[in-house]
């Protein structure tokens, strides 16, 4: 039923083949005092339950999910995460990245897993530092690709990816209040602060979240090209309650806008994986080169997990209202052949023949908030007939587990970690 494992390479590629041919970043400025590199905030042992049992309140005793989120954790973790907290892509030649390593700390955080935790943050923080050419740190982002050059285990691209640093912010600021670790916060901020200047760009009245360093997705006066999975309203909610030295709320408002224009170039309403933005006349269009695509692809999926996120935690109408919108043409699709293809042109004509687990996943998030009916459809046909042992799809399918699990969880806030009432 899935005969294409693998993730097409649509989340890492556009990075390596775009930022790499585009510019050298190692020049980037605007260092400050921070955490050194390394140096991971201590949390006192008594601070929380338990680390040996992963029983979350963050997840309610009740949810019928928890015990296979507890086993799928489990075999995740014992597959794909070294004992020294490195977390193996095994799809992709045994690399490590950036995203693996903040899915990682998410999962291990809301799993009440603070071994887990910390030693994904620690190799994260000891490998992923990018540094300039006299080997200074020049940030405290994260390198998003790391493997093997062929001349031993390294760096492989020093810029990094956005998305990946803002799932690892929000872990760090979840793990300060779920293990009562306010020591996490001003590691959170340091972080926070490059995000804000190295990451996002001010466009007329509004400021846009950028998918990685600005001379890279802005390297033309007409064309700032945008990622709308990576957008996180949530997220940027939890920003605005720790660092109220940045207006994180502005890019809550632009992240609705920027989503609504890119389903609006689809005929069908569908989200695409990269758009671009002209600074000059205010217009979003289709991106038109190659790498980089306006599709529904492997990349957009993720925009319904965040968006969902947004509506189940912070109750914001426009969540709601968008996915109940743009799921229109997938739920004609699904009504009627009871399958979704995994990739879709600005159209809604496929563009392959196979399906994907992880685009399931997300799309359940979506369809228990707009169609329970559907949700359940999805849950027993899509995602529950794939799960054996402890994995989706296959023990080797490192972005099939982590959507499917972020799925799963269950949907009502954990309000003791995010503070639901002060979040909008």
């Amino acid at each position: 039923m899935f005969p294409f494992p693998q993730r097409l390479w649509q989340s890492f590629l556009p990075r390596t083949v775009m930022i790499g041919a585009l510019s050298s970043l190692l020049s980037l400025a605007g260092c400050f005092f921070a955490p050194s590199m390394g140096q991971i905030p201590e949390c006192p042992e008594n601070s929380s339950g338990s680390e040996k049992t992963l029983v979350d309140l963050a997840l309610p005793q009740a949810s019928a999910n928890l015990p296979l989120l507890q086993e799928s954790w489990v075999a995740y973790r014992q597959r794909f995460i070294q004992a020294d907290g490195r977390v193996i892509d095994r799809e992709t030649g045994d690399r490590t990245t950036s995203e693996g390593q903040a899915y990682a700390m998410l999962r291990a955080v809301l799993i009440n897993d603070r071994d887990t935790f910390r030693r994904t943050l620690t190799w994260a923080e000891s490998n992923l530092v990018r540094k300039d050419s006299s080997d200074k740190r020049i940030d405290q982002l994260w390198a998003w690709k790391w493997g093997n050059s062929g001349q031993g285990w390294k760096i492989l691209d020093q810029n990094f990816a956005s998305d990946a640093d803002l799932d690892a912010v929000t872990a760090l600021i979840l793990a300060a209040r779920r293990w009562n670790c306010p020591a996490y916060l001003p590691f959170a901020r340091a972080k926070l602060k490059d995000i804000w200047n190295h990451s996002t760009a001010q466009v007329g009245d509004r400021r846009y979240f950028l998918p990685g360093p600005m001379p890279a997705f802005w390297n033309q006066p007409d064309r700032l090209i945008l990622n709308p999975s990576y957008l996180a309203p949530y997220a940027f909610r939890l920003f605005a309650q720790v660092d109220p030295d940045h207006n994180w709320i502005s890019l809550v408002d632009s992240s609705y806008e920027v989503l609504q224009a890119a389903s609006t170039l689809s005929k069908v309403g569908l989200p695409s994986d990269w758009i671009m933005l002209d600074p000059q006349t205010k217009k979003f269009a289709a991106v038109s080169f190659d790498p980089l695509q306006s599709v529904y692809s492997f990349n957009a999926y993720r925009v319904w997990w965040r968006v969902a996120l947004d509506a189940n935690w912070f109750q914001e109408p426009r969540a709601k209202a968008y996915l109940s919108q743009h799921t229109a043409h997938l739920k004609q699709l699904w009504q009627q052949q009871q399958k979704i293809p995994a990739r879709l042109d600005l159209e809604g004509k496929p563009l392959v023949n196979y399906e994907a687990t992880s685009q399931y996943a997300m799309l359940y998030t979506a369809f228990q908030l707009t169609d329970a009916a559907i949700a359940k459809q999805i849950y027993q046909r899509k995602l529950m007939v794939q799960y054996r042992n402890g994995f989706w799809d296959n023990n080797s399918a490192y972005y099939s587990q982590n959507l499917a699990w972020f799925a799963l969880l269950p949907s009502t806030p954990p309000t003791q970690l995010i503070e639901v009432v002060g979040g909008r």
